[in-house]
């Protein structure tokens, strides 16, 4: 009787844990997970706007010609 005491338990407790680990298995993402996702590649995408702006007048700066600022001094 004893030994049916301490095996019932046992088996009822492994079988739990084998009904939580089938049950633990995720169909994929959610639509909550794209839309966190997108909503940071917004982020990123908007950020990348300005910097390409000021990317392009650097590079005007650099290779514009300085005649233009001597025209100005005389």
């Amino acid at each position: 009787m004893k030994a049916i005491k301490l095996i019932v338990p046992m088996v009822m407790s492994t079988t739990t844990a084998a009904y939580a680990a089938t049950s633990a298995q995720s169909e994929g993402a959610g639509i909550l997970t794209y839309f966190f996702i997108g909503f940071f590649a917004l982020i990123i995408v908007s950020q990348l706007v300005p910097a390409m702006i000021l990317f392009v007048g650097m590079v005007k700066g650099l290779f514009a010609s300085s005649e233009k600022a001597s025209t100005k001094s005389n």
